[in-house]
Protein backbone atom coordinates (compact mmCIF):
# COMPACT_ATOMS: atom_id res chain seq x y z
CA UNK A 1 0.00 0.00 0.00
CA UNK A 2 0.82 3.77 -0.47
CA UNK A 3 0.81 5.39 2.91
CA UNK A 4 1.03 9.33 3.24
CA UNK A 5 2.09 10.71 6.52
CA UNK A 6 1.33 14.42 7.57
CA UNK A 7 3.51 16.16 10.41
CA UNK A 8 5.06 19.40 10.61
CA UNK A 9 6.54 21.18 13.44
CA UNK A 10 10.61 20.59 14.95
CA UNK A 11 12.38 17.55 13.98
CA UNK A 12 10.98 16.07 17.16
CA UNK A 13 7.55 16.13 15.39
CA UNK A 14 9.38 14.33 12.44
CA UNK A 15 11.57 11.62 13.73
CA UNK A 16 8.71 9.18 15.35
CA UNK A 17 7.23 9.14 11.60
CA UNK A 18 10.50 8.38 9.76
CA UNK A 19 10.69 5.57 12.57
CA UNK A 20 7.33 4.44 12.14
CA UNK A 21 7.37 5.02 8.35
CA UNK A 22 10.63 2.79 8.26
CA UNK A 23 8.74 -0.36 10.14
CA UNK A 24 5.65 0.60 7.47
CA UNK A 25 8.58 -0.16 4.82
CA UNK A 26 9.90 -3.35 6.41
CA UNK A 27 6.13 -4.64 6.47
CA UNK A 28 6.04 -4.31 2.22
CA UNK A 29 4.43 -1.18 2.16
CA UNK A 30 5.97 2.54 0.63
CA UNK A 31 5.74 5.50 2.76
CA UNK A 32 5.93 9.70 2.26
CA UNK A 33 6.16 11.96 5.24
CA UNK A 34 4.70 15.67 4.43
CA UNK A 35 6.52 18.10 6.28
CA UNK A 36 8.52 21.53 6.15
CA UNK A 37 11.66 21.90 4.03
CA UNK A 38 14.03 21.87 6.76
CA UNK A 39 12.83 17.69 7.10
CA UNK A 40 13.30 16.59 3.73
CA UNK A 41 17.21 15.85 4.00
CA UNK A 42 16.13 13.70 7.37
CA UNK A 43 13.09 12.17 5.46
CA UNK A 44 14.76 11.23 2.49
CA UNK A 45 18.19 9.80 3.75
CA UNK A 46 16.55 7.59 6.09
CA UNK A 47 14.71 5.75 3.01
CA UNK A 48 11.48 7.70 2.66
CA UNK A 49 10.17 9.35 -0.12
CA UNK A 50 9.01 13.31 1.11
CA UNK A 51 6.54 15.63 0.11
CA UNK A 52 7.03 19.56 0.93
CA UNK A 53 4.37 21.55 2.85
CA UNK A 54 5.40 25.41 3.68
CA UNK A 55 5.94 25.11 7.63
CA UNK A 56 8.93 26.28 8.62
CA UNK A 57 8.50 26.65 11.90
CA UNK A 58 12.80 27.81 12.72
CA UNK A 59 11.55 30.81 10.05
CA UNK A 60 9.25 31.54 12.09
CA UNK A 61 11.14 31.33 15.72
CA UNK A 62 13.52 33.18 14.15
CA UNK A 63 11.26 36.08 12.80
CA UNK A 64 9.45 35.89 15.94
CA UNK A 65 11.43 34.94 19.16
CA UNK A 66 8.76 36.23 21.17
CA UNK A 67 6.52 33.16 20.28
CA UNK A 68 8.44 30.98 23.08
CA UNK A 69 8.09 33.74 25.66
CA UNK A 70 4.55 33.58 24.98
CA UNK A 71 4.57 30.03 24.55
CA UNK A 72 3.03 28.88 28.33
CA UNK A 73 0.19 31.33 28.04
CA UNK A 74 -1.94 28.80 25.71
CA UNK A 75 -4.43 31.93 25.06
CA UNK A 76 -1.42 34.17 24.06
CA UNK A 77 0.16 31.24 22.07
CA UNK A 78 -2.91 30.78 20.23
CA UNK A 79 -3.36 34.56 18.60
CA UNK A 80 0.23 34.37 17.74
CA UNK A 81 0.05 30.85 16.03
CA UNK A 82 -3.20 31.91 14.16
CA UNK A 83 -1.61 34.41 12.66
CA UNK A 84 1.24 32.48 11.06
CA UNK A 85 -0.69 29.24 10.74
CA UNK A 86 -2.54 30.93 7.96
CA UNK A 87 0.52 32.07 6.32
CA UNK A 88 1.67 28.65 5.65
CA UNK A 89 -1.55 27.03 4.88
CA UNK A 90 -1.70 29.11 1.90
CA UNK A 91 -0.52 26.45 -0.23
CA UNK A 92 -1.62 23.44 1.69
CA UNK A 93 -4.39 22.24 -0.30
CA UNK A 94 -2.62 21.69 -3.44
CA UNK A 95 0.65 20.58 -1.35
CA UNK A 96 -1.81 18.20 0.71
CA UNK A 97 -3.09 16.76 -2.64
CA UNK A 98 0.30 16.25 -4.18
CA UNK A 99 1.77 14.81 -1.38
CA UNK A 100 -1.41 12.65 -1.14
CA UNK A 101 -1.30 11.27 -4.85
CA UNK A 102 -2.01 7.46 -5.11
CA UNK A 103 -2.18 6.88 -1.43
CA UNK A 104 -4.16 4.24 0.15
CA UNK A 105 -3.91 5.41 3.75
CA UNK A 106 -3.07 9.25 5.14
CA UNK A 107 -1.84 9.50 8.56
CA UNK A 108 -2.37 12.74 9.94
CA UNK A 109 -0.64 14.30 13.10
CA UNK A 110 -1.28 17.25 15.15
CA UNK A 111 -2.16 20.54 13.81
CA UNK A 112 -1.90 19.00 10.02
CA UNK A 113 -4.99 16.15 11.55
CA UNK A 114 -7.44 18.49 10.23
CA UNK A 115 -5.43 18.62 7.14
CA UNK A 116 -5.22 15.09 6.49
CA UNK A 117 -8.64 14.07 7.62
CA UNK A 118 -10.15 16.91 4.77
CA UNK A 119 -7.71 15.51 2.41
CA UNK A 120 -9.45 12.00 3.20
CA UNK A 121 -12.77 13.69 2.90
CA UNK A 122 -11.95 14.85 -0.47
CA UNK A 123 -10.39 11.92 -2.09
CA UNK A 124 -12.36 9.23 -0.09
CA UNK A 125 -9.69 7.22 1.55
CA UNK A 126 -8.84 6.51 5.00
CA UNK A 127 -7.36 8.54 7.51
CA UNK A 128 -6.55 7.80 10.96
CA UNK A 129 -5.14 10.14 13.59
CA UNK A 130 -1.60 10.28 14.82
CA UNK A 131 -0.74 12.26 18.37
CA UNK A 132 2.61 12.68 20.41
CA UNK A 133 0.88 14.09 23.07
CA UNK A 134 -2.68 13.47 24.84
CA UNK A 135 -5.17 15.42 23.32
CA UNK A 136 -8.74 13.46 23.31
CA UNK A 137 -10.95 14.40 26.37
CA UNK A 138 -11.23 11.99 29.21
CA UNK A 139 -11.43 13.08 32.96
CA UNK A 140 -8.39 11.22 34.05
CA UNK A 141 -5.57 13.05 32.45
CA UNK A 142 -5.67 16.63 32.55
CA UNK A 143 -5.86 19.21 29.50
CA UNK A 144 -2.41 18.74 28.13
CA UNK A 145 -2.03 22.35 27.40
CA UNK A 146 -3.02 23.90 30.18
CA UNK A 147 -0.85 24.55 33.65
CA UNK A 148 -0.18 21.17 35.37
CA UNK A 149 -2.01 20.68 38.23
CA UNK A 150 -0.83 20.71 41.42
CA UNK A 151 -3.30 18.99 42.83
CA UNK A 152 -5.56 15.99 41.47
CA UNK A 153 -8.13 18.05 40.25
CA UNK A 154 -12.08 16.35 39.24
CA UNK A 155 -13.05 14.63 36.73
CA UNK A 156 -16.07 17.16 35.27
CA UNK A 157 -13.21 19.39 35.62
CA UNK A 158 -11.10 18.27 33.28
CA UNK A 159 -13.97 17.39 30.47
CA UNK A 160 -14.80 21.18 30.80
CA UNK A 161 -11.26 23.00 30.26
CA UNK A 162 -10.86 20.29 27.02
CA UNK A 163 -14.35 21.60 25.72
CA UNK A 164 -12.63 25.01 26.06
CA UNK A 165 -9.37 24.31 25.05
CA UNK A 166 -10.91 22.25 21.76
CA UNK A 167 -13.07 25.74 20.95
CA UNK A 168 -9.66 27.81 21.70
CA UNK A 169 -7.90 25.90 19.40
CA UNK A 170 -10.21 25.51 16.11
CA UNK A 171 -10.30 29.08 16.69
CA UNK A 172 -6.67 29.31 15.85
CA UNK A 173 -6.98 26.75 12.99
CA UNK A 174 -10.41 27.90 11.71
CA UNK A 175 -8.72 30.48 9.26
CA UNK A 176 -6.03 28.06 7.90
CA UNK A 177 -8.33 25.48 7.34
CA UNK A 178 -11.68 27.68 5.98
CA UNK A 179 -8.72 28.41 3.17
CA UNK A 180 -7.73 24.58 2.73
CA UNK A 181 -11.32 23.19 2.51
CA UNK A 182 -13.11 25.94 -0.18
CA UNK A 183 -10.12 25.12 -2.20
CA UNK A 184 -10.55 21.14 -1.36
CA UNK A 185 -14.23 22.40 -2.64
CA UNK A 186 -15.83 20.79 0.96
CA UNK A 187 -17.86 22.39 3.04
CA UNK A 188 -16.62 25.29 6.19
CA UNK A 189 -16.91 23.18 9.29
CA UNK A 190 -18.51 23.99 11.77
CA UNK A 191 -17.51 26.91 14.51
CA UNK A 192 -17.21 24.50 17.13
CA UNK A 193 -14.87 22.61 15.06
CA UNK A 194 -14.22 19.18 13.70
CA UNK A 195 -13.90 17.37 16.72
CA UNK A 196 -17.47 16.07 17.28
CA UNK A 197 -18.25 15.33 13.99
CA UNK A 198 -17.14 11.67 14.11
CA UNK A 199 -18.74 9.75 17.01
CA UNK A 200 -16.62 9.16 19.57
CA UNK A 201 -16.64 5.60 19.34
CA UNK A 202 -15.99 5.83 15.77
CA UNK A 203 -12.34 7.82 16.15
CA UNK A 204 -8.95 6.23 15.36
CA UNK A 205 -6.25 7.53 17.15
CA UNK A 206 -2.43 6.08 17.59
CA UNK A 207 -0.63 8.07 20.47
CA UNK A 208 2.95 7.19 20.25
CA UNK A 209 4.12 7.96 23.66
CA UNK A 210 4.80 5.61 26.53
CA UNK A 211 1.64 4.10 28.70
CA UNK A 212 4.79 3.53 31.21
CA UNK A 213 4.92 6.92 31.78
CA UNK A 214 1.14 7.96 30.93
CA UNK A 215 -0.92 5.36 31.30
CA UNK A 216 -4.57 5.13 28.67
CA UNK A 217 -7.34 6.48 30.06
CA UNK A 218 -9.54 4.62 30.65
CA UNK A 219 -12.48 6.42 29.55
CA UNK A 220 -11.53 6.38 25.84
CA UNK A 221 -13.12 3.98 23.36
CA UNK A 222 -11.16 0.91 21.93
CA UNK A 223 -10.25 2.83 19.00
CA UNK A 224 -7.99 5.06 20.55
CA UNK A 225 -4.73 3.63 21.52
CA UNK A 226 -1.45 4.25 22.93
CA UNK A 227 1.12 2.63 20.98
CA UNK A 228 4.26 3.73 22.89
CA UNK A 229 6.94 5.64 21.70
CA UNK A 230 8.35 5.34 17.99
CA UNK A 231 11.96 5.60 18.58
CA UNK A 232 14.31 6.83 15.63
CA UNK A 233 17.14 4.89 15.94
CA UNK A 234 20.78 6.45 14.97
CA UNK A 235 22.96 5.07 17.57
CA UNK A 236 24.71 2.22 15.56
CA UNK A 237 25.00 3.83 12.54
CA UNK A 238 26.19 7.65 13.98
CA UNK A 239 30.06 8.05 14.56
CA UNK A 240 30.66 10.39 17.30
CA UNK A 241 33.61 13.32 16.67
CA UNK A 242 37.13 12.05 18.38
CA UNK A 243 36.93 15.79 20.44
CA UNK A 244 33.70 14.36 22.12
CA UNK A 245 34.55 10.71 22.49
CA UNK A 246 37.79 12.23 24.19
CA UNK A 247 35.60 14.16 26.97
CA UNK A 248 33.35 11.37 27.51
CA UNK A 249 36.50 8.81 28.66
CA UNK A 250 38.10 11.56 30.16
CA UNK A 251 35.72 11.66 33.29
CA UNK A 252 32.56 11.00 35.23
CA UNK A 253 29.87 10.69 33.17
CA UNK A 254 28.71 14.68 32.24
CA UNK A 255 25.02 16.00 33.07
CA UNK A 256 23.51 17.24 29.00
CA UNK A 257 22.39 20.69 28.50
CA UNK A 258 20.41 21.53 25.32
CA UNK A 259 16.67 22.91 24.36
CA UNK A 260 16.67 21.40 20.78
CA UNK A 261 14.84 22.73 18.26
CA UNK A 262 14.11 26.11 21.14
CA UNK A 263 14.98 29.51 20.10
CA UNK A 264 13.91 32.10 22.05
CA UNK A 265 15.08 35.74 22.44
CA UNK A 266 17.00 35.05 26.26
CA UNK A 267 19.25 32.60 25.13
CA UNK A 268 22.50 34.61 26.25
CA UNK A 269 20.63 35.37 30.01
CA UNK A 270 19.40 31.67 30.21
CA UNK A 271 22.98 30.08 29.41
CA UNK A 272 25.01 32.59 31.75
CA UNK A 273 22.68 31.14 34.31
CA UNK A 274 23.26 27.85 33.44
CA UNK A 275 26.93 27.86 33.57
CA UNK A 276 26.97 29.09 36.93
CA UNK A 277 24.75 27.03 37.97
CA UNK A 278 26.67 24.27 36.87
CA UNK A 279 29.97 25.58 38.51
CA UNK A 280 28.46 25.68 41.69
CA UNK A 281 27.80 22.04 41.30
CA UNK A 282 31.76 21.25 40.11
CA UNK A 283 30.06 18.64 37.43
CA UNK A 284 31.46 18.35 33.76
CA UNK A 285 29.08 18.81 30.94
CA UNK A 286 28.04 18.33 27.72
CA UNK A 287 26.36 21.96 25.92
CA UNK A 288 24.07 21.22 22.93
CA UNK A 289 23.81 24.56 21.17
CA UNK A 290 20.91 23.01 18.79
CA UNK A 291 19.03 25.62 16.54
CA UNK A 292 20.49 28.54 19.62
CA UNK A 293 18.42 27.70 22.81
CA UNK A 294 22.07 27.65 24.25
CA UNK A 295 24.83 29.42 23.67
CA UNK A 296 29.05 28.32 24.34
CA UNK A 297 30.59 29.78 27.51
CA UNK A 298 33.05 32.59 27.07
CA UNK A 299 36.67 31.33 26.83
CA UNK A 300 37.39 27.65 27.48
CA UNK A 301 36.60 25.89 30.03
CA UNK A 302 37.85 21.88 30.73
CA UNK A 303 34.60 20.66 31.81
CA UNK A 304 32.38 22.09 29.25
CA UNK A 305 32.11 20.39 25.93
CA UNK A 306 30.11 22.22 23.52
CA UNK A 307 28.63 20.30 20.41
CA UNK A 308 25.65 21.53 18.14
CA UNK A 309 23.65 18.31 18.45
CA UNK A 310 23.99 14.57 18.51
CA UNK A 311 21.70 11.21 18.42
CA UNK A 312 20.07 11.10 21.61
CA UNK A 313 19.79 7.44 21.53
CA UNK A 314 23.85 7.13 21.26
CA UNK A 315 24.49 9.90 24.03
CA UNK A 316 21.85 9.71 26.63
CA UNK A 317 23.23 6.38 27.65
CA UNK A 318 26.55 8.11 28.24
CA UNK A 319 25.45 11.09 30.40
CA UNK A 320 24.71 11.12 33.78
CA UNK A 321 21.61 13.57 33.51
CA UNK A 322 19.75 15.73 31.27
CA UNK A 323 18.52 19.21 31.52
CA UNK A 324 16.03 19.77 28.76
CA UNK A 325 12.80 21.19 27.64
CA UNK A 326 10.88 18.59 28.27
CA UNK A 327 9.56 18.13 24.24
CA UNK A 328 8.33 14.79 24.07
CA UNK A 329 10.76 13.27 22.08
CA UNK A 330 13.84 14.46 24.45
CA UNK A 331 11.41 13.30 27.47
CA UNK A 332 11.29 10.06 25.80
CA UNK A 333 14.93 9.11 24.90
CA UNK A 334 16.18 10.15 28.76
CA UNK A 335 13.65 8.05 29.76
CA UNK A 336 14.61 5.45 27.41
CA UNK A 337 18.75 5.95 28.89
CA UNK A 338 17.39 5.95 31.99
CA UNK A 339 18.78 9.05 33.47
CA UNK A 340 16.98 11.63 35.27
CA UNK A 341 15.97 14.97 33.87
CA UNK A 342 16.04 18.99 34.88
CA UNK A 343 13.02 20.21 32.74
CA UNK A 344 13.31 24.00 31.86
CA UNK A 345 9.55 24.63 29.70
CA UNK A 346 9.30 26.53 26.90
CA UNK A 347 6.10 26.39 25.50
CA UNK A 348 3.31 23.78 24.61
CA UNK A 349 3.21 20.31 25.52
CA UNK A 350 6.56 20.66 27.91
CA UNK A 351 5.56 21.60 31.45
CA UNK A 352 3.04 18.45 30.70
CA UNK A 353 5.85 15.89 30.46
CA UNK A 354 7.81 17.63 32.98
CA UNK A 355 5.01 17.31 35.45
CA UNK A 356 4.62 13.47 34.46
CA UNK A 357 8.63 12.81 34.88
CA UNK A 358 7.86 14.72 37.92
CA UNK A 359 4.66 12.59 39.08
CA UNK A 360 7.21 9.38 38.07
CA UNK A 361 9.82 10.17 40.35
CA UNK A 362 12.76 10.75 37.45
CA UNK A 363 12.87 14.59 37.90
CA UNK A 364 12.38 17.88 39.97
CA UNK A 365 9.50 19.71 39.60
CA UNK A 366 9.70 22.34 36.57
CA UNK A 367 11.70 24.91 36.60
CA UNK A 368 9.88 28.12 35.47
CA UNK A 369 12.44 29.81 33.14
CA UNK A 370 11.69 33.34 34.22
CA UNK A 371 12.68 32.93 37.34
CA UNK A 372 15.57 30.73 36.99
CA UNK A 373 18.48 31.39 39.26
CA UNK A 374 21.87 29.49 39.55
CA UNK A 375 21.04 28.50 43.07
CA UNK A 376 17.60 27.00 41.70
CA UNK A 377 19.48 25.02 38.94
CA UNK A 378 22.17 24.46 41.25
CA UNK A 379 19.27 22.55 43.72
CA UNK A 380 17.53 20.81 40.93
CA UNK A 381 20.78 18.91 40.08
CA UNK A 382 21.60 17.81 43.39
CA UNK A 383 17.95 16.33 43.13
CA UNK A 384 18.69 14.51 39.97
CA UNK A 385 21.82 13.10 41.25
CA UNK A 386 20.03 11.62 44.42
CA UNK A 387 20.32 7.89 44.04
CA UNK A 388 16.65 7.50 44.58
CA UNK A 389 15.52 9.47 41.23
CA UNK A 390 18.59 7.65 39.33
CA UNK A 391 16.84 4.45 40.68
CA UNK A 392 13.50 5.65 39.17
CA UNK A 393 14.89 6.34 36.00
CA UNK A 394 16.85 3.22 35.51
CA UNK A 395 13.68 1.43 36.68
CA UNK A 396 11.42 3.30 34.13
CA UNK A 397 13.63 2.68 31.61
CA UNK A 398 13.53 -0.89 32.12
CA UNK A 399 9.94 -0.82 31.40
CA UNK A 400 9.91 1.40 28.40
CA UNK A 401 12.45 -0.58 26.81
CA UNK A 402 10.22 -3.71 26.62
CA UNK A 403 7.53 -1.54 24.92
CA UNK A 404 7.51 -1.42 20.81
CA UNK A 405 5.45 1.22 19.94
CA UNK A 406 6.23 1.12 16.07
CA UNK A 407 5.14 -2.99 15.62
CA UNK A 408 1.94 -1.77 18.28
CA UNK A 409 0.95 0.93 15.65
CA UNK A 410 1.49 -1.81 12.53
CA UNK A 411 -0.75 -4.13 14.62
CA UNK A 412 -3.55 -1.99 15.24
CA UNK A 413 -3.60 -0.26 11.42
CA UNK A 414 -3.03 -4.31 10.31
CA UNK A 415 -6.35 -4.88 13.41
CA UNK A 416 -8.59 -2.40 12.61
CA UNK A 417 -8.21 -2.85 8.56
CA UNK A 418 -6.46 -0.14 7.38
CA UNK A 419 -3.70 -2.29 5.89
CA UNK A 420 -3.21 -5.40 4.79
CA UNK A 421 -0.92 -7.91 7.05
CA UNK A 422 2.07 -9.21 4.75
CA UNK A 423 3.51 -12.75 5.25
CA UNK A 424 7.26 -12.93 5.87
CA UNK A 425 7.71 -9.02 6.19
CA UNK A 426 9.97 -7.38 9.15
CA UNK A 427 7.85 -6.90 12.16
CA UNK A 428 9.54 -3.14 12.91
CA UNK A 429 12.33 -1.52 12.36
CA UNK A 430 12.97 -0.33 16.11
CA UNK A 431 16.38 -2.24 15.67
CA UNK A 432 17.09 -1.89 12.31
CA UNK A 433 19.79 0.50 10.25
CA UNK A 434 17.96 3.48 8.36
CA UNK A 435 16.99 1.55 4.91
CA UNK A 436 18.44 2.36 1.79
CA UNK A 437 15.87 4.79 -0.83
CA UNK A 438 14.18 3.06 -3.05
CA UNK A 439 11.96 3.73 -6.00
CA UNK A 440 9.06 5.04 -4.93
CA UNK A 441 5.53 3.78 -6.04
CA UNK A 442 3.50 6.90 -5.83
CA UNK A 443 3.02 8.68 -8.75
CA UNK A 444 5.10 11.71 -8.90
CA UNK A 445 3.58 14.84 -8.85
CA UNK A 446 4.00 17.02 -12.08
Amino acid sequence: MNITIFSVGTQGDVRPFIALGQGLQNKGHTVRIASGKTCEALVRDNGLDFAELSADFLEVMAKDPRALQRGLNPFALMSTARHHLKTMAADWAAQGLAAAKDADLLLGNGMVAVLANSLAEALKIPMVETHLQPVTPCPDIPPMMMPPPKRPRGGRANILLYTVLRTVTWQMLSPAYGMVRRELGLSALPWYGPYYRISHEDRRILYAYSPSLLPRSTAWPQGIQVCGNWFFNEAKTWQAPDELQAFLDAGEPPVYIGFGSMLGDDADALSKIIYEGLRRTGKRAIIATGWGGMTPPDGNQNNIHVIQSAPHDWLFPRVAMAIHHGGAGTTAATIRAGIPSVVIPFFGDQPFWAWRLAENGIAPPALNRKALSPDILAQAIAQASASTMQDAARAMAKCINAEDGVARAISLLEDWGYIPPVEGATTTAAESAPIPAKESSFAQPA
